[in-house]
């Protein structure tokens, strides 16, 4: 059956490369891009080297993750409803298929529509309200309590409780399992966030990272979640397409918030913590040193790092965007081989 999800793959790029040209036009006719803004740092202080690098962005359509949200949805559920109208037996290693597809298009679209409301008042509201999207403390208020639910379902419904370290065993968590999931959850939906600062850098190491989770999903036989990456990957070969440099089409807080949070929750589903911190290890470093910096200034009143994430670090030391993003893809496909390894170790 793999044909299938080969197939699902090529069919969700052929649509999403059909409709994306369409879908930047729509953007810019209603004028849903990236705003002229001074942007500041969580001590409300101007970011003069994060503006330097990224002002030639501004007009550039943001909503690139909205189509790619409602794409991936529909081409899987065209397959989902194919495997039930040819009477194929959908496999899946958890106690209910429902519940399954339930928490992965839950979380897809409730962080989607979070990201949306952020980039809504980036774009139309922020002038009028004086703040430039959510404040930061609402965001992380609401990702937690999505956050919560989620784990909440996962360890309820499909019984998920345990924790696999490699080489040492699996433990059971028991109820703690879902503060550590809601955490985990949490820190890659920002940590994709971060990373989606140029062009091509993060919608390339997800589509690597999915290759890596796809053939973990595969090797345990589990239809719900390789139909659903083959969708999504599809989606995101031709966006991608689009977004290397100079970006034609960004990915929004929209995309970036859904595609880390079930980057996440793909990575609890198939039981492979450590593999997901490796297989997303770039994410992992990015969202890292950018929370080391911002405790740095929150709590020393300094600077630990000249600027973060690492990404706008190497962009301060000289080195050109292009060089940036493929080194980093270059890197991520040695950790999501390093990652597989650990995957299928007992």
């Amino acid at each position: 059956m793999i044909s299938v999800y080969l197939f699902a793959v090529i069919f969700s790029f052929i649509l999403n490369f059909l409709l994306i040209v369409p879908f930047i036009n729509f953007l810019y006719k209603i004028n849903f891009k990236r705003q002229e803004q001074t942007y500041r740092d969580v001590l409300n202080k101007p970011t003069p080297v994060f503006e330097r690098f990224n002002r030639h962005k501004q007009g550039t359509p943001i909503g690139g993750g909205i189509l790619i949200l409602i794409t991936t949805t529909l081409v899987f559920f065209l397959f989902i409803f194919f495997y039930w109208l040819l009477r194929q037996k959908i496999l899946t290693n958890y106690p209910s298929i429902a519940s399954e597809i339930k928490i992965i298009l839950f979380t897809f679209i409730s962080f989607g529509l979070l990201g949306l409301i952020d980039d809504l008042n980036k774009v139309f509201f922020w002038k009028k309200t004086g703040i430039f999207g959510l404040k930061m403390s609402h965001k992380f208020f609401i990702q937690l309590v999505l956050s919560l639910i989620i784990s909440w379902l996962i360890f309820s419904e499909l019984k998920i409780q345990f924790l696999h370290v490699p080489f040492v065993g699996v433990f059971d968590l028991g109820y703690f399992y879902i503060l550590f999931s809601a955490f985990i959850i949490v820190a890659f939906a920002n940590a994709v966030n971060i990373t989606d600062g140029l062009d091509g850098l993060a919608a390339g190491i997800l589509c690597f990272s999915l290759l890596g989770f796809w053939v973990i999903a595969r090797s345990i036989l589990d239809v719900p979640t390789s139909l659903f990456i083959a969708a999504w990957l599809g989606g995101l070969i031709s966006f991608l397409y689009f977004n290397i440099w100079p970006s034609r089409i960004m990915m929004g807080d929209a995309g970036a918030l859904a595609f880390g949070a079930t980057f996440a929750v793909i990575g609890l589903l198939l039981g492979k913590i450590f593999s997901l911190a490796i297989i997303g290890g770039i994410f992992v470093i990015e969202v890292l040193t950018s929370l080391i910096q911002i405790l740095g200034k929150k709590i020393l009143r300094k600077k630990i790092f000249p600027v973060a994430p690492l990404h706008l670090y190497l962009q301060h030391k000289g080195w050109e965007e292009p060089k940036i993003v493929m080194r980093l893809w270059l890197i991520s496909i040695v950790l999501v081989i390093f990652g597989l390894m650990i995957a299928f170790i007992k």
